[in-house]
């Protein structure tokens, strides 16, 4: 074996000491969590259910349950199931075009208030030369909606 091969198998060594040390390291301070915690339930918001969940997902479910920590592995497996599903569930998604931004509909029903005899191709054309872009029918919408 030659020399680079010797400092590489050194390195590695010395790589793989310092990650043990930071998994014991970070191990312990799990269970001093736990132990200023006692029978207290932590509760996690949908993002840190989601980011744990996400890590979990890449140790297997034996490693799991080695692992000291907050949330049960089954926990942990759950979360995942559930923002898996979460993911191609498409009963949330809305349809259709998107709703028109309060700061054009505020806009457009000042432009038909200050020009009284404007119609929607008027106010379609002023908005255009403002830079957005909205069809006559948002526009009818919103006029309506505004007793215009």
């Amino acid at each position: 074996m030659d020399a680079d091969g010797v400092v590489l198998i050194c390195l590695a060594r010395w790589m793989n000491k310092n990650q043990q040390n930071v998994v014991a390291y970070l191990k312990e301070e799990v269970g001093v969590l736990k132990e200023h915690l006692g029978a207290k339930r932590v509760r996690f918001t949908d993002e840190q259910r989601g980011r744990l969940a996400r890590k979990a997902e890449k140790i297997r479910f034996g490693k799991l349950k080695e692992i000291p920590a907050i949330v049960t592995p089954q926990t942990l497996l759950a979360w995942h199931r559930r923002l898996i599903a979460k993911k191609y569930d498409s009963s949330s998604k809305r349809v259709g075009w998107p709703r028109t931004k309060v700061s054009i509909a505020e806009l457009i029903v000042r432009l038909a208030q200050e020009n009284r005899t404007w119609g929607y191709r008027s106010i379609d054309g002023a908005l255009l030369n403002r830079g957005h872009e909205v069809g006559r029918s948002p526009i009818a919408r919103v006029l309506k909606k505004a007793g215009i």
